[in-house]
């Protein structure tokens, strides 16, 4: 008999790991750097995400992991349509924006940069290296954050720079051409 099971030490013990250290442990992961664009007009928002992955080709589907104290998610809950915008290396700029580093709330974080709507009327950023156009195909609450899995309409891609991922704290750029 395993010595777990003889004395349940499963049930005596908390085996979670402390916030902090898997905070810091997530630091460790690296990540494309996109903007999730939400909104019409005054009524848009956005904020920057490094949990965006594809979840399947056929039918092509992506996921995306939202806190729902974000300022964006009310509008993401409200309008289920949305951009996925994965960024360039100079795009920078945008990602701070998005994530609220420069005090900039809602509409103003579209500032400074091109926009345009494909299919579904959500905002696109023009030169975004990839953008997803999306509609909400299903959402799953869990603690803190909602699993987006969105139904892919529409895409635009540029291959001319490289890619903008985030780990450790800091930027960097991955792949291109060149």
């Amino acid at each position: 008999m395993v010595l777990d099971e003889l004395f349940n030490i499963r049930d005596l013990v908390d085996w979670e790991v402390p916030d902090d250290d898997f905070k810091r442990a997530m630091r460790a992961f690296v990540g494309s750097v996109c903007v999730i664009t939400v909104g019409e007009g005054e009524e848009r928002s956005g904020l920057t995400a490094t949990s965006v992955i594809s979840l399947s080709a056929e039918p092509p589907r992506m996921l995306f992991c939202v806190n729902r104290s974000a300022s964006a998610w009310p509008l993401l809950d409200k309008y289920k349509r949305f951009g996925i915008n994965a960024l360039a290396s100079e795009q920078q700029h945008i990602a701070d924006r998005f994530a609220g580093r420069d005090g900039a709330k809602g509409a103003a974080r579209y500032a400074n940069a091109d926009w345009l709507t494909l299919s579904t009327g959500a905002p696109i950023l023009a030169d975004a290296l990839v953008a997803f156009d999306c509609e909400l195909e299903e959402r799953i609450d869990r603690h803190t954050h909602s699993i987006v899995i969105a139904k892919v309409i529409e895409l635009r891609t540029r291959a001319d720079a490289p890619a903008l991922v985030y780990g450790q704290g800091i930027y960097d750029s991955v792949g291109g051409k060149g």
